[in-house]
């Protein structure tokens, strides 16, 4: 009786939050998938039936092949580049260097900004203006001598969502970092000394030692990364505005649903970005649970 009554207390402690769940999440999910198989455009709701003509004509949009285009491009350089850049820190970090706590601090700090604040700033850094208006890193390299590599940055044509994706690395190098390090300091520090004892340099120590053990950390950070840069909205808009070479699925979804009022064709790339981030998550929870049920 007793232990009827507690769990009894636990569902109506926990239910408020998971009724707001249904309600706020998954039927604002299914709400959106209905709309994105209607013929909704305008104002007036209008939910007639459309079937998967909205997706259909969505793929064979040119606009959307330029969108899938520069996601691609922009996770490859921003995933590839924090993982690399955020690696790197944690190793350096992990030597015992010196004032660790400040720069740890320092590398994080750019975490705690918004991707607003962030392409505020390289905006202006990656200013792709020349002569007496070059500032930012072009100015920076014509005082160093290197003029000759000073280029147009995010205005580049087919590679300038790249030079976006520096500023994301910026950002979020230092998260890579702070779980690298986390993932560095939970290895036994015997292995080391034990691979060292049998004659391995530092090099071989990581490649063979550290590196695959930090394996469940670098699946965490390519499923985290890689779901933040499908999602990436806000930081190409502070830096560049509203521009079709640098267009991506969640910046087409804004203008078709409120500039263009097109609300079946919007709820219908919400709902593939929705897909698109399911299928990084999902399996990486169901191995999450599987290697805790082994544990």
């Amino acid at each position: 009786m007793r232990r009827d009554k507690d769990r009894f207390l636990n569902v109506l402690l926990v239910s408020p939050s998971i009724l707001a769940v249904l309600i706020f999440i998954y039927a604002f999910i299914g709400w959106s998938v209905r709309v994105s198989l209607s013929k909704w455009k305008g104002l007036t709701p209008d939910y007639t039936w459309n079937g998967i003509k909205n997706y259909l004509e969505l793929f064979a949009d040119p606009r959307f092949h330029v969108d899938i285009r520069n996601t691609l491009i922009f996770t490859g350089v921003f995933v590839v580049g924090s993982v690399l850049l955020g690696f790197f820190l944690a190793v350096l970090l992990d030597q015992g260097l010196k004032g660790e706590g400040f720069f740890r601090s320092l590398f994080l700090f750019p975490m705690a900004i918004s991707y607003i604040v962030t392409g505020t700033v390289w905006r202006w850094l990656m200013n792709p203006a020349m002569g007496s208006r070059m500032s930012g890193f072009n100015l920076l390299l014509k005082y160093i001598g290197l003029e000759s590599l000073a280029n147009a940055w995010h205005t580049t044509p087919n590679w300038g969502i790249a030079a976006i994706a520096l500023a994301a690395i910026w950002q979020m190098s230092g998260y890579t970092m702070a779980l690298y390090l986390a993932g560095l300091r939970a290895i036994p520090h015997e292995l080391k000394e034990a691979a060292q004892i049998d004659g391995a340099n530092e090099f071989q120590i990581y490649r063979y030692i550290m590196i695959p053990l930090l394996a469940p950390v670098t699946l965490s950070v390519l499923i985290i990364l890689g779901h933040m840069s499908l999602k990436v909205f806000d930081l190409i808009i502070a830096v560049a505005g509203k521009q079709l070479p640098l267009d991506v699925p969640a910046i087409y979804m804004w203008q078709a649903t409120f500039d263009g009022l097109f609300y079946g064709r919007g709820a219908a790339i919400g709902i593939l970005l929705l897909i698109s981030v399911a299928i990084l998550i999902i399996p990486y929870i169901r191995y999450t649970l599987k290697t805790e049920a082994e544990q």
